[in-house]
């Protein structure tokens, strides 16, 4: 065979294992090509089971499935066993002629058929013998069967390789899957109802509710202002539904300007506007068997909210610039912050889409109606926050608090948990004191607007913090507290009575 031929046939047998993932779809494939090339009559690929110390024929062409059935052989056995055994190549001129010739396979008893030349080539992957790829071509006097030997053993590594490839795609798969399972876990754990903290009664009332909404499909409204956590409620239906394994696409209605909202939502086609190059799904098409969470619904402009009511009713539509219906099975889950009442009377929002989407409205109260939570809140960010930031920080102390206690929280949870990792940062100590508090929290009890305390007032407050702190740590023990606060029984006696504090209290 000419060196050019060698070359065209070597870039189309890699051309065929690489278009195929299929293993034995890519290597029959090669026995084509060898066949139509080198005028193979039959060929093989045999692969060696390490558990049951056997070879067996896996792909075979010119063969039939019989035959191939036939094919298996000890190590050892017969020249594909020895060439196995052994790593290296044999070639037979004439397989009639072969007392080491066994065929097993049944395919080669008339005289023609063992008037053959017999190629065979191990398969390796490393060190380690995998297989053996052989070839039964017409005896050829003026054929060089050693440069077909040369030839089969180039396939043989290409094919070796090719196997190698596929394992590792194979791992990366499995690995992604358990990646993919295990995320999901994390998802569903992260997303439980009792990851959702607070014990007060209104927040009860959300719970119950969203256990009762997630065995559903109904629609779900989300009720509440800035900062109360309805993402967090969302994905809570979600991932406690029979949806859970399907995906969960979010839209911030809010975010989009209204020229691109709706190809966001329901994707455009290609040149359907300037800069529309290509098609692209919308996300309710990638919301397909699971759940889209619209948020900030109410700030949709009318004309949207006709293809959405459609969407809701008919769960169909078309995309931007598209003549074809599409349909999807899609939970939808909304939220606002906004009077969606008022913009109905307004004639700012559809009357229509508004009862559509209002099937089961769920109402978070802001942080200020649920004060019996705030504690519940900050501990929980405190733990996250020190955690993340490897502090060993505690608690909050007293006067910390009293001072999150008497604050309204305009911005609600969210709010909250930003004070608190800002306080964790500032934070050297094991404790958090009302100074590591943002400002807003130390002004003012309700809208930040009274007039700073004064140096002599300041004073006393960490004075009498520092008192409160020392009493808590040593369980009221007055000598104990001195040394810490590295003061006289004396004077800590003077300042304990000038705030007004007993130590009893802590005992």
């Amino acid at each position: 065979m000419k060196k050019i031929e060698e070359v065209t046939l070597l870039y189309e047998i890699s051309k065929s294992l690489n278009e195929n993932l299929d293993l034995h779809k890519s290597i029959y494939k090669v026995l084509e090509i060898l066949s139509n090339s080198m005028d193979m009559v039959r060929g093989t690929v045999a692969i060696r089971d390490p558990l049951r110390d056997e070879i067996a024929i896996e792909v075979a062409h010119g063969m039939t499935r019989t035959a191939m059935q036939r094919g298996r052989y000890k190590i050892g056995e017969g020249v594909t066993g020895k060439v196995i055994e052994t790593g290296k190549a044999v070639t037979i001129p004439k397989i009639s002629e072969d007392p080491t010739f066994l065929d097993r396979t049944a395919s080669r008893k008339s005289a023609k058929d063992r008037d053959l030349s017999f190629i065979c080539v191990p398969i390796k992957k490393g060190k380690q013998v995998i297989g053996a790829l052989s070839a039964d071509r017409p005896i050829d006097n003026v054929y060089p069967l050693k440069e077909a030997e040369k030839l089969l053993s180039v396939v043989a590594t290409m094919i070796a390789q090719h196997v190698i490839n596929l394992e590792k795609i194979r791992i990366e798969k499995d690995q992604l899957r358990e990646e993919n399972r295990r995320l999901r876990g994390e998802l569903e754990n992260k997303y439980r109802f009792t990851s959702i903290v607070g014990n007060s009664n209104k927040m009860r009332e959300v719970f119950q509710m969203v256990s009762q909404v997630s065995r559903s499909n109904a629609t779900v409204l989300i009720r509440g202002e800035s900062g109360t956590g309805k993402e967090l409620v969302a994905n809570s239906i979600h991932y406690n539904s029979h949806r859970s394994k399907g995906p969960m696409v979010k839209v911030n209605c809010a975010a989009l300007p209204p020229t691109l909202i709706e190809s966001e939502l329901f994707g455009h086609e290609k040149g359907a506007f300037t800069g529309a190059i290509k098609q692209k799904l919308g996300k309710f098409e990638m919301a397909d068997k699971g759940t889209i969470f619209l948020d900030e619904i109410g700030s949709i402009g009318l004309d949207l909210q006709a293809n959405l009511l459609r969407v809701l009713q008919e769960k169909e539509f078309e995309r931007v610039g598209g003549q074809k219906t599409l349909s999807t099975d899609v939970r939808v889950i909304a939220a606002t912050n906004k009077n969606l009442e008022q913009a109905v009377e307004e004639q700012t929002f559809r009357g229509d889409l508004y009862y559509r989407l209002n099937v089961f409205p769920i109402y978070l109260p802001p942080l200020r109606e649920r004060k019996t939570d705030i504690l519940l809140l900050a501990d929980h960010f405190l733990e996250k926050y020190a955690k993340e930031n490897l502090k060993d920080i505690r608690r909050f102390s007293t006067p910390a608090i009293d001072m999150m206690m008497d604050y309204h929280w305009p911005g609600n949870v969210r709010e909250l948990e930003n004070c608190i990792e800002r306080a964790v940062l500032l934070c050297e100590e094991g404790v958090i004191h009302s100074y590591h508090l943002p400002p807003t929290l130390q002004t003012g009890k309700e809208s930040g607007t009274l007039p700073a305390m004064s140096l002599e007032e300041a004073v006393e407050n960490l004075e009498r913090e520092m008192l409160i702190d020392a009493l808590k740590n040593t369980r009221g023990n007055i000598s104990a507290a001195t040394d810490i606060l590295k003061t006289t029984v004396r004077k800590f006696g003077y300042k304990v009575k000038k705030y007004n504090i007993d130590y009893r209290h802590y005992r």
